[in-house]
């Protein structure tokens, strides 16, 4: 470890290992996202929805930064771990406040989520102002971003719950267009593209191993809800359900998907564009699926024979359905065609959400066997496309 300034990374590795340090900043999100889930679980309407995904595009933002900024500096610099760890316990903070986030913690969500983004918004300017100066430049314009959609951080912090959620959803809304646009400002214009540049194979292995974390947390929701009963035949097929469907996920996304989306962003004109559309957006809809899949998991192996109800409905099948679409996008965004296997497993989870809400006398464990079903058979779909191809 290097006790001098942080080196800007050479990226001269075919195949960069992702640092220690980088693997134990990222166990905060098993608390994490174990967090967002409940708080879904227990605010199971429209409105709760909104909110957790509020919780979730925060996290996803906190996280996503970090991992740019351990892809731009040298991760094993003592003042870049001295800042990974302070962000670890901003994240901790901002995680134990999800379920009063729109109660009376929302100061100590907002005060760790800002924190975190100011914090390291200064350090790369600070740092990569001489070895970078067009990297530290970006860095300006992300700030002035951040500037724009603080006061409205703020004032949500300081309204009533309802008005929170709308306040909060307009913030996050302009922290997420300001990559898209490329942070442009008035007069001065968008951020050069040279200031975008990553290293592929450390952003793609830092994506992958969240993927891993986050289908963790279903296998810790399923484990942490199970209550031991071994002789209740309905609640043990709940927990194989669960297992399945987080096996089934995993396969959906690291036979093909995982390895492509490296190659692609690998062989791109401008890596740090490609790596924006295809990691810092596009797999959030993944993880956004894997979360709803275990909010749905939790409820299946608490009342598996309970006549489904319509929102278990739609987080059982929803949650399937979106990491689906979240794959057939990510792929779709390095080069696949539209694989008619997602288009047809999502259509068909629509079709099975309006089949238990018409026949009303399914029930959770039911449901979720169907939906592991056509996870399994685009899974089945996916493999023979590619071997044809």
């Amino acid at each position: 470890m290097s006790w001098s300034e942080p080196a800007i990374r050479k990226h001269t590795a075919e195949k960069e290992v992702v640092a220690p340090v980088e693997l134990f900043f990222d166990l905060v999100f098993v608390f994490a996202l174990t967090r967002v889930s409940l708080f879904l679980v227990e605010n199971l309407d429209w409105m709760g929805a909104i909110q957790a995904a509020i919780m979730l595009l925060a996290l996803w933002w906190y996280w996503d930064s970090m991992t740019w900024l351990a892809n731009w500096f040298d991760p094993e610099s003592w003042p870049v771990i001295s800042l990974l760890f302070t962000v670890m316990l901003l994240g901790i903070a901002m995680s134990s406040a999800i379920p009063s986030a729109f109660d009376d913690l929302a100061v100590v969500f907002v005060i760790g989520y800002l924190a975190t983004h100011y914090l390291s918004t200064a350090f790369i300017i600070v740092a990569a102002r001489r070895q970078r100066p067009e990297l530290a430049q970006k860095m300006v314009r992300s700030g002035v971003w951040l500037v724009v959609s603080t006061p409205l951080w703020i004032a949500g912090a300081v309204s009533s719950s309802d008005a929170r959620t709308w306040w909060w959803l307009a913030a996050i809304a302009i922290d997420y267009l300001g990559p898209l646009v490329k942070f442009w400002i008035p007069v001065l214009g968008r951020a050069a593209s040279a200031s975008w540049a990553v290293a592929p194979s450390h952003i793609s292995e830092r994506t992958r191993l969240f993927i891993i974390i986050a289908l963790g947390e279903s296998v810790l929701i399923a484990g942490a809800t199970f209550d031991g009963s071994w002789m209740e035949l309905p609640k043990v097929l709940a927990l194989v359900s669960a297992f399945v469907g987080t096996v089934l996920m995993w396969l959906l996304y690291f036979n093909h998907t995982a390895e492509n989306v490296y190659k692609f962003v690998k062989g791109a004109s401008n890596t740090g564009l490609a790596a924006t559309n295809t990691f810092s957006y596009l797999h959030l809809m993944i993880v956004a699926g894997i979360v709803v899949v275990a909010v749905g998991d939790e409820l299946g192996l608490a009342h598996p024979e309970d006549p489904i109800d319509v929102a278990t409905a739609v987080v059982i099948c929803g949650g399937a359905a979106l990491y689906i679409l979240g794959n057939l996008l990510v792929k779709r965004s390095v080069g696949y065609r539209w694989l008619k296997s997602h288009i047809i497993g999502i259509l068909m989870l629509i079709l099975l959400f309006l089949l238990t809400t018409a026949l009303g006398s399914l029930t959770p464990l039911i449901a979720s066997w169907l939906a592991n079903a056509v996870m399994l058979a685009v899974v089945i779909g996916e493999e023979v496309a590619h071997r044809r191809s």
